[in-house]
């Protein structure tokens, strides 16, 4: 582990500072909650084609059925979720960063 020493990062009073764990925790919960809905809607995929494997291949047009459409929305599901998470951070998490990060050059200067 290399420390850059020109800077002198107070690091644990940084992680034992209030907003920086009000920043981890609502971004861990909010993570946590984004990964749970992944994963939730990534398993129903293969538990629709185990348990209802007459309605994933219910034809659509052509050689499109609704399986086939269930794993292509899974794309648009994981593009989603990036989205969100991206304007959440930008929003939100960056400016709780931004304020600690002024917080503490304050004090170093």
């Amino acid at each position: 582990m290399s420390t850059n020493t020109s800077t002198n990062t107070d690091w644990e009073r940084i992680h034992a500072h209030p907003k920086f764990t009000e920043l981890h925790d609502r971004k861990s919960r909010f993570l946590w909650s984004l990964m749970a809905i992944s994963v939730f809607y990534y398993f129903l995929l293969p538990i629709g084609a185990g348990y209802f494997p007459a309605w994933f291949a219910i034809k659509i047009w052509g050689p499109l059925n609704v399986g086939l459409l269930f794993a292509l929305s899974q794309f648009l599901v994981a593009w989603g979720i990036a989205f969100v998470y991206a304007r959440r951070a930008n929003g939100e998490f960056d400016a709780l960063a931004e304020s600690l990060k002024r917080e503490f050059q304050e004090v170093q200067s």
